[in-house]
């Protein structure tokens, strides 16, 4: 290995090669085509990046100035190909190695005037490579290695006519480089096609880049998923955490929500442009957003190295996108944690995906608050006392002992530390519903199935007896004028239900914007444009002042009202609704409210008192001919058929002309 090569592998701590890495760089597989099959993060970037050094600088240390580029590498995503752009620019950094992107979504003027300029290696997606192809725009009559990256994903997403077309332009001199997860029938054609008796290389998936993933498997209950995200990413605390979601909708949705809690959360889907998706994912590697929550689009070419946490809120289609998911973390060696959130009706189908990529997953609950506080409570003495104390620190803290008692400086240290937490939820185990007796039928308890679907627009609705009660505002009953046992002071907000407004997240954004805990809270009347909510008034004036200040993260208002609502919040039961009745003259009186059972049932009248005739009995409406009955059949019971009018009047007599 030439020195600058192995000066750039020492400065990232490259000390020990992975398996994919050693096979790659063998004495046997030197100067072949190569057919490699490598799972996801197990360091295949840069096993073709230092495979195809020598073809490329030969027996020097560094590249002579750039001109036609030397090598070329397709990938299928443009999150990929501008990964492994920024992995080979390092990698060739001291050698003077000049590597360009050319990927769809970006700016193909700029890619043209780069790829005039010169480059020794152009990475690009297989649509954006044939465009500059076909406009004559990248001379490759100087290629020496071309290598396509998970190219069993290329022919899923539909790009093998541009494989094939780049492939049939390069010079048949080149040296070609497969890496694939799996070899399907179209990967072997390609293979024998368009390389030379290659060298075939299969490193087993636990051997790769997700022996050092941690597999588990948390129960939830299908109306609890959101506050499962909330819990997992509170217990864990990582550095940054990818959450996948089925769908863009889900994306928008989840990351509101969490936007509410206060994490600092970007979205990440096919619908954003280029330029968008690059900050979002700029803003994870520098540290100023921690959570992404995106489509499958990040499954693939995404490697952040401080991604210590995968959760899928949503299951994955098939095995295959779910371990290219996990493999965004436990990259290279470095450890991770994959968790699958699992409702009840979902519980196969996550046994099936784990049994067909051969994981041992950890089955267990939902993390609880009780559990992130305790660890809250531990984090918080590791982050306080690590750093040395100053000169400065000290002469503050002797002016706070002056004025306050060290209680009071510690309580208020305690609450600033856990104002930038978001709080974490109460939340049940579906397994204990699951347990409940059956009935005499031996179907499940209705009304334990229901609680998973009662509405949450009140946060004052009730719950099933089995399931521990969560903070939520008061219901209202109390000996005070508004409800609040010190009294309270209403206020509004400008959304309703047209625009999907639920207490489960207003709760917390009010709490945020007034920098007020969850008791001080009240009722909460959610109307159709509009939310009517309580403070208590021991804290209204400091709440009133504090969302005065515009907010960047949301455009609701918030402002006070001017007295209670007119109605309270379900204070007291509802007095009966009057009972209506037809008296005697067929005048309507009053509407009967009592239960089912307690009402008695009377069969309808029709016709003026004439009962309506069984189906035997009509049988023999409209008929002209006189009943007869058939050899061995009864007599009928009833009068035939009135004739119009009602019974007891005559029919009437045809007048008679002339």
């Amino acid at each position: 290995m030439s020195p600058p090569l192995a000066r750039a592998l020492a400065e990232r701590n490259y000390d020990r090669p992975t398996p994919v890495q050693l096979a790659v760089l063998a004495d046997e597989a030197a100067d072949r085509d190569l057919l490699v099959s490598a799972q996801t993060g197990s360091g295949k970037t840069l096993a073709y990046g230092l495979a195809m050094a020598k073809d490329l600088l030969g027996d020097a240390e560094r590249f002579e100035r750039a001109g036609a580029p030397l090598a070329l590498i397709v990938a299928p995503t443009r999150e990929l190909a501008l990964q492994v752009q920024r992995e080979l620019a390092w990698i060739y950094q001291y050698a003077d190695g000049r590597v360009v992107s050319c990927v769809g979504g970006m700016d193909p003027r700029r890619e043209q005037r780069e790829l005039a300029a010169g480059a020794h290696i152009v990475v690009g997606t297989p649509g954006r490579l044939c465009d500059h192809l076909r406009r004559n725009r990248l001379d490759i009559s100087e290629l020496k290695v071309v290598v396509l990256d998970e190219a069993d994903e290329m022919l899923n997403l539909g790009f093998r006519e541009d494989m094939e077309f780049i492939l049939k332009t390069t010079p048949e001199t080149r040296r070609t480089l497969l890496f694939s997860a799996t070899f399907p029938r179209g990967i072997v054609a390609l293979a024998k096609q368009y390389q030379q008796q290659a060298f075939r290389i299969e490193v087993a998936g636990d051997e790769g880049g997700h022996a050092d993933i941690e597999y588990r498997a948390i129960r939830i209950a299908p109306a609890d998923a959101e506050h499962a995200v909330v819990n997992v990413l509170r217990f864990y605390e990582a550095p940054s955490a990818l959450v996948f979601c089925s769908t863009r909708d889900h994306v928008r949705h989840l990351q509101a929500a969490l936007l509410e809690r206060g994490f600092s959360v970007v979205a990440l889907s096919g619908e954003l442009t280029q330029n968008e998706r690059t900050t979002a994912l700029q803003s994870l590697r520098d540290g100023r957003a921690r959570v992404c929550v995106a489509t499958d689009v990040a499954a693939r070419g995404i490697d952040l190295p401080s991604l210590d946490l995968v959760i899928h809120a949503d299951l994955p289609n098939d095995a295959e996108v779910m371990q290219h998911r996990s493999g965004r973390t436990g990259r290279a060696g470095r450890k991770g944690t994959s968790v699958l959130l699992v409702p009840p009706i979902r519980r196969r189908r996550a046994e099936m995906l784990l049994n067909l990529a051969g994981v041992d997953a950890n089955w267990g609950t939902a993390p609880q608050a009780e559990e992130i506080r305790k660890l809250d409570h531990d984090r918080m003495k590791d982050v306080l006392f690590t750093e040395e104390t100053t000169p400065d620190d000290l002469a503050l803290a002797q002016a706070l002992l002056a004025e306050r008692s060290a209680e009071d400086i510690a309580a208020a240290l305690a609450r600033l530390y856990r104002a930038r937490l978001p709080s974490p939820e109460d939340i049940i185990d579906p397994g204990e519903r699951s347990s409940r007796p059956r009935d005499d039928r031996g179907r499940d308890n209705v009304r334990a199935s229901r609680d998973d679907r009662m509405p949450r627009d009140d946060a004052r609705n009730s719950r099933s007896d089995d399931r521990p009660e969560r903070p939520r505002p008061k219901s209202g009953k109390s000996s005070s004028k508004h409800g609040m046992a010190d009294g309270s002071v209403w206020f509004r907000a400008n959304i309703g239900r047209k625009k999907n407004a639920e207490a489960r997240w207003l709760l917390p954004m009010i709490c945020r914007r007034g920098g007020i805990d969850k008791g001080d809270i009240g009722a909460i009347k959610i109307m159709d444009t509009t939310t009517e909510f309580e403070i208590s008034e021991r804290v209204a004036e400091s709440f009133a002042a504090k969302i005065k200040r515009p907010d960047k993260e949301d455009n609701i208002r918030l402002e006070p009202m001017a007295g209670a609502p007119q109605q309270q919040a379900r204070s007291e039961e509802p007095s009966p609704a009057p009972r209506r009745e037809r008296d005697e003259g067929g005048h309507r009186e009053r509407r009967d409210d009592r239960p089912r059972e307690a009402r008695e049932f009377k069969p309808r009248d029709k016709g003026h008192g004439e009962r309506k005739p069984s189906f035997d009995e009509a049988s023999s409406f409209g008929k002209k001919k006189k009943h007869k009955n058939k050899p061995g059949h009864a007599e009928p019971s009833v009068t035939p058929w009135a004739p119009k009018g009602g019974p007891g009047k005559k029919p009437k007599k045809k007048k008679h002309r002339g």
